[in-house]
């Protein structure tokens, strides 16, 4: 695999994006993105917000990963923000070969950036490959994570 490169997604990364998330919602319905036309607008909204990094990462030409990362603004830890990272793909065919990698160093240059006190993400329990990963990107498995889902 070539040279990774990791920016900013834009409008022209949406298609890829779609069959990214797909690939990560696999047989969960619930989970599916947003179809095209319901896409454009929400990508827009999503540009909009200038907390908010969705990264892509490009391997000849290809988008072939994607991170979420949003910046909070918080009122403990001296007021220091927090960062929340979401929708981790890398596509089947570019795993292990430093795409996860490249892309979160690159999240973790962002938080840091924003003066972020910490980031932090959720993972499901079964995904021990992705939790390997983080650890040995420097994250730790600290605390039992706990959501709902209310399309279920």
């Amino acid at each position: 695999m070539g040279n990774v490169v990791v920016r900013c997604a834009s409008e022209a990364d949406l298609d890829a994006l779609l069959s990214l998330y797909a690939e990560l919602a696999g047989s969960k319905i619930t989970a599916a993105p947003a179809d095209r036309a319901s896409a454009e607008p929400l990508l827009a909204e999503i540009f909009a917000d200038p907390r908010r990094e969705l990264a892509v990462a490009i391997v000849e030409g290809q988008v072939v990963g994607t991170a979420d990362l949003i910046v909070i603004s918080n009122l403990t830890h001296r007021g220091e923000p927090w960062a929340i990272v979401e929708n981790v793909i890398v596509a089947d065919g570019a795993r292990r070969a430093g795409v996860g990698r490249a892309l979160f160093e690159h999240l973790l240059e962002v938080a840091r950036t924003a003066g972020c006190h910490k980031l932090q993400l959720l993972s499901g329990k079964h995904r021990a490959e992705a939790h390997a990963f983080y650890r040995s990107m420097g994250l730790d498995a600290i605390a039992e994570g706990f959501k709902i889902y209310f399309d279920e």
